[in-house]
């Protein structure tokens, strides 16, 4: 996957509509059920997999039905080509060429808009159900932690965005009067496994119905 400025509204887009559904949690505590209908780790590890690919197909499903894809590769074409121009003429350091293609800028700015736009369109109507589904059913379904890491996927500092277990969350959920959150250092929160299987297979999911943002 090349990454230029033609991709950055598919993959913004497909990043936040992921990463909202932990927002409500920052002040509720990791999503999930001390006592889930689906029982235990390989099951549910396995059944999040099943609902993040069947909720990316309604994603693309929703994609092929909104957007004109012709269109839609055509702006990203000529974007893609405008761009690639503009990194020549600056690298060449060729001036004139450089002045000549920056009269275009406004244009240029005004399809990427337009293709943000087409983007968004989809998401406006996928993301009220995904959310539903996400906090109103799945935390029934599933407990807080599905599946064991090999090492802490905690890479961004502080509290924020937490994928895995601390000793410390795994020392708080021994105290009385706390919810049985962690029971080892580096389990995957139920929502933070969802996260990172979405993000695995959309890709899979947006080349088999063709509503992949590669023009190649």
């Amino acid at each position: 996957m090349r990454w230029d400025l033609t991709m950055e509204p598919s993959i913004i887009l497909d990043f936040l509509n992921s990463i909202f559904l932990q927002i409500p949690g920052l002040n509720s505590g990791p999503l999930g059920s001390e006592n889930p209908l689906v029982k235990g780790m390989i099951g549910s590890a396995f059944g999040i997999v099943g609902v993040a690919i069947a909720l990316n197909l309604f994603n693309a499903i929703i994609k092929r039905k909104m957007v004109d894809q012709n269109k839609l590769k055509r702006l990203m074409r000529e974007t893609r080509t405008w761009q690639k121009e503009r990194m020549a003429a600056f690298r060449a350091k060729d001036q004139e060429k450089i002045d000549e293609i920056n009269k275009k800028s406004a244009y240029m700015n005004k399809m990427n808009m337009e293709l943000m736009q087409i983007n968004m369109r989809p998401m406006m109507i996928t993301f009220v159900p995904l959310i539903l589904i996400f906090y109103f059913v799945l935390p029934h379904l599933f407990a807080y932690t599905v599946a064991i890491a090999p090492m802490s996927l905690n890479f961004v500092p502080g509290d924020f965005f937490q994928l895995t277990c601390t000793a410390a969350k795994v020392a708080e959920s021994q105290l009385p009067n706390h919810h049985h959150i962690c029971n080892h250092v580096n389990e995957v929160y139920f929502w933070a496994w969802y996260f990172l299987c979405s993000i695995s297979f959309s890709g899979i999911v947006m080349r088999l119905t063709k509503t992949t943002m590669d023009l190649d």
